[in-house]
């Protein structure tokens, strides 16, 4: 940016110049102000009011906000995926100066509202040399100072943990933004804003250099962190967070796996169809973990949101929860009062943050002392009840008791009781008897306030005067004010300063001798204050570790205190897991569904011998739904919770994959059924016998045989090959019949009951297949006009009877223009008529050979008589000749489809026979 404007406005833009980021807040005396184009921005942005600041013969906009402020607006505009840089003003011998101290990013913000995590991120790649793809990720939270990295080999694992951890701001290393195709599939996979960060910051020798100083030189080899871009990744977010100058590395004291080997694998688009965060519209309510969520502080959300989305697949650590929660779902009493105490307790791993970072105030140092006074509650709370015989006191003890004890008690010592928000003013932060020479100081001041506050009585006394009295301002200081009635009346010492409508202002030479030891006192305390609770609050950062450890144990007593209460108030029950292959639920339930409606609960078996369940039955029957609750069901024992269900025993499964319908991504160049074969590709790559697989339709955004073909053909892959437990619901009721030649599928339906036309959907879940789909019921209940339902229902019963179908014309009945009833054959392989090889006599076409029924079409609103349009039963009927003489190679033909039987011939085989045959003719004919 070149200008010509000098001052304040040519400074701003100078420093503009030297950052990369969007916006510039510049400290100008009390206020923070924007320039030029910033300020037109935050002025739109925020609301602010633009004035004009003239410089060099220029005008420039202007806006601005006060100093203690500036917090408030750095988080709305970070929120809105700004970076703004903040240029703090110093004293210099010439005057004043400007640098820029910080960058604020939408993943380095310190003070973030609400409960939700904001994940910084980083993701490298390198295609490595043995022609593998390596892909590295790396996970911070500055506010709690969580910090995870780790490598994957598959792109989609990489989709999943963005998914997973849903960063605010992510930082592309230069093997992913140097290539276009990589750059735009992050962009679709994450909401986050997309940060160039300097290569050099991505150096897997700078980076592993930078990890060792920060988490210790033997951290990488503990969590296996061996992979260059996994490295890379991670200190570049390191470098990226020290660059911005959050100041909140000390708050990052331990380096986390992601440790993909003992969680269950669940992929983005599993995530997003169980709704366990985000429902498939977006919000979070109605979602799993809106429904679980009764914890009381903004940690223990925090905590239950990381395990809905990282089931556990370690089963001692899963029965040491299910046992702690079980203690808590049976002793109401204690569990109350556990939350109770929990009630309102500060967030400590931010805390910590903040004072790492030294922008902790003396109001969070109260709260950090205020969560520590909680651990003795909450054993009280335990001692005694039930919950002393669970693992539920070891939550408790895991941090450092001493520790912490003697960490509040410097906090108790230290800390007034009900400090000001911030240091200066009336002083009061550092409690009496902590600093000897505070003390003193703050009683001289005391004495010189007090002789201030009876000055006035004195001077009423001493020269009888009246309507006196003495104050203090910023303009005039310290001063006795005198009503005009007796101004006449005061000593000679006094000094007019000041006259008022009603009244004089004067000052003597001991007022401001008074004042001027009062001011110099004030300062003096100030400093003194601001020195010895900059000492205590670096004391608090120093034990920032111990912080995290308190934290997160009250995070998972919270967790598991919630998890109880709604087992206890949802007659949930505690899953048992078993060895083997047995997945018994005994009247299961969906855990959102069952909240808003009167739920009809279903059992569910499958082992060794049954591991595929075709499910078939109506739309709307709730055959999704219950495919779905036994994924939850599953993924919430694997988070040690009880589970909505009578009864239930569980393997532990190793992921759970969802393919359950799909929208069209025209944008990204993908329609509904790309999107739906590229979720079908990774769930047959990625799944294991040990999974967990739910289909809801395959097959359904292409051709009736294409589709069929399709999921027969994954049905027979996940059967045979995968052999993962698998719930496929479908449609295509030629599907069933593969029960009959698989030994491990099985047909289950949800049933429906029909009494003079009215269906009713019993939600019921029994043995073996079902025989319709109660499509056109379904178009009545959603509305569909009278004229079409019923339409619908005469062509769906012609085609039972397979009985070609009349195509009615807009003329009704009428012929137009005197045109004959023409026919034409619909041949559903080919999916189109064919030609009119009947004429136009009444005399019905021949039938294509094993394409079913005929449907003839009358033109112009013309009638086809019923005994030329019905064809027969028998496919082979529709075919015999019409005169002598038919072609031996056509006789063949024939004979070969007299001996097949449609209805039992499976689809694939069908349409290879009936390619077979084309093939015979086309020979004939050359």
């Amino acid at each position: 940016m070149t200008t010509d404007a000098g001052g304040i406005v040519g400074e701003f833009l100078s420093l503009k110049e030297s950052t990369d980021a969007d916006v510039l807040a510049m400290q100008c005396g009390d206020f923070y102000e924007f320039f030029a184009d910033d300020a037109e921005l935050v002025a739109d942005e925020l609301d602010l009011k633009v004035s004009q600041k003239s410089s060099h013969g220029s005008s420039y906009p202007m806006a601005g906000v006060p100093l203690s402020e500036l917090t408030p607006y750095l988080k709305a505009l970070v929120e809105r995926g700004y970076r703004v840089a903040v240029a703090e003003q110093y004293e210099t011998d010439d005057g004043h100066a400007r640098e820029i101290e910080r960058v604020v990013s939408p993943g380095t913000v310190v003070d973030p509202d609400g409960a939700e995590a904001r994940y910084l991120a980083a993701v490298e790649h390198d295609d490595g040399d043995d022609g593998h793809d390596s892909w590295g990720v790396a996970f911070a939270e500055v506010t709690t100072g969580r910090f995870h990295a780790a490598a994957f080999t598959e792109l989609d694992d990489v989709r999943a943990e963005l998914h997973r951890f849903a960063p605010v701001e992510l930082l592309p290393g230069p093997g992913v933004r140097e290539d276009d195709a990589r750059l735009a599939d992050l962009r679709e996979s994450t909401d986050a804003r997309l940060t160039l960060h300097e290569a050099e910051a991505f150096a897997p020798g700078r980076a592993r250099h930078r990890l060792g100083e920060q988490f210790g030189g033997q951290a990488l080899a503990a969590v296996g962190l061996d992979a260059d871009p996994a490295v890379a990744a991670a200190g570049a977010v390191l470098h990226y967070v020290d660059e911005t100058g959050a100041g909140v590395l000390a708050s990052m004291t331990r380096l986390g796996g992601l440790d993909a080997g003992g969680r269950v694998a669940l992929d983005a688009t599993t995530q997003r169809n169980l709704e366990l965060v985000e429902t498939m519209q977006g919000e979070s309510t109605g979602t799993l973990l809106d429904t679980l969520d009764h914890t009381e502080t903004a940690a223990g959300t925090r905590l239950l949101r990381e395990w809905l989305t990282r089931p556990q697949r370690d089963r001692a650590e899963l029965e040491r929860r299910g046992k702690a929660v079980e203690a808590f779902a049976s002793a109401a009493l204690a569990r109350d009062r556990l939350l109770d105490t929990l009630d309102g307790t500060a967030d400590l791993e931010r805390l910590a943050a903040r004072a790492t970072s030294g922008s902790a105030g003396p109001r969070d140092l109260v709260a950090v002392r205020s969560a520590l006074e909680r651990l003795p509650e909450l054993a009280a709370a335990i001692d005694g009840t039930a919950l002393a015989d669970s693992p539920v006191p070891d939550v408790l003890a895991r941090p450092d008791q001493g520790a912490a004890r003697d960490l509040h008690d410097e906090l108790a010592e230290a800390i007034a009781e009900e400090p000001p928000g911030s240091i200066g003013g009336d002083g009061g932060v550092i409690a009496r008897g902590y600093d000897e020479e505070l003390d003193e100081l703050v009683a001289e001041y005391e004495e010189a306030v007090e002789w201030l506050d009876t000055l006035a009585e004195r001077e009423k006394r001493q020269h009888g005067l009246s309507h006196v009295s003495v104050d203090r301002n910023k303009t005039d200081g310290y001063y006795i004010q005198v009503g005009k009635s007796v101004a006449g009346q005061v000593p000679d010492h006094y000094r007019e300063i000041k006259t008022l409508k009603n009244s004089k202002r004067f000052v003597t030479e001991e007022l401001e001798e008074r004042e001027r030891t009062v001011l110099r006192m004030e300062e003096r305390r100030e400093e003194l204050e601001r020195r010895i609770f900059e000492e205590v609050r670096d004391r608090v950062a120093a034990e920032a570790e111990l912080l995290q450890d308190v934290g997160r144990a009250l995070a998972e007593l919270d967790v598991l205190a919630a998890l109880g209460h709604h087992a206890a108030t949802n007659d949930w029950t505690r899953p048992e897991f078993t060895d083997g292959d047995e997945l018994q639920i005994v009247a299961g339930r969906h855990p959102v569904v069952e909240q808003t409606t009167d739920f009809v609960p279903n059992d569910l078996h499958m082992d060794r011998e049954r591991g595929f369940l075709i499910v078939t039955g109506p739309n709307m029957s709730g055959k999704s739904t219950y495919m779905r609750q036994c994924a939850l069901i599953s993924l919430l024992a694997q988070t040690g919770s009880f589970v909505p269900a009578d009864a239930a025993t569980l393997p532990l499964v190793d992921g759970v994959y969802t393919r359950v319908g799909a929208l069209d991504e025209l944008a990204q160049g993908r329609s509904t059924f790309m999107v739906e074969m590229q979720e079908l590709s990774n769930i047959l790559h990625s799944a294991t016998e040990d999974s967990l697989v739910i289909l809801d339709e395959v097959g359904r955004g292409t051709a009736t045989y294409d589709g069929i073909s399709i999921a027969w053909a994954a049905t027979e892959y996940l059967h045979n090959e995968v052999r993962a437990k698998t719930l496929f619901a479908t449609h295509y009721h030629e599907l069933t019949a593969l029960a009959e030649h698989l030994p491990r599928v099985a047909n289950v339906h949800v049933a429906a009951e029909e009494r003079d036309g009215d269906v009713t959907f019993l939600r019921r879940v029994r043995e073996g297949p079902t025989d319709r789909s109660y499509g056109v019921h379904v178009a009545d209940l959603a509305g569909v006009p009278d004229p079409v339902v019923s339409r619908a229902d005469e062509v769906l019963d012609r085609l039972r009877e397979e009985k070609a179908i009349e195509a009615k014309g807009g003329g009704g009945g009428d012929s137009v223009d005197g045109a004959e009833t023409k026919q034409a054959v619909f041949d559903l392989s080919a999916g189109e008529f064919a030609a009119n090889v009947g004429g136009s006599n009444g005399k019905r076409p021949d039938t294509p050979a094993g394409n079913g029924p005929a449907v003839a079409t009358a033109e112009a609103g013309g009638e086809v008589p019923d005994d030329a349009a019905e064809p027969a039963t028998e496919p082979a009927a529709a075919a015999e000749p019409t005169e002598a003489g038919i072609d031996p190679a056509i006789e063949d033909v024939l004979a070969a489809l007299r001996e097949t039987n449609v209805n039992e011939t499976p689809p694939v085989e069908l349409m290879a026979r009936v390619q077979e045959w084309q093939e015979q003719l086309d020979a004939d004919e050359e």
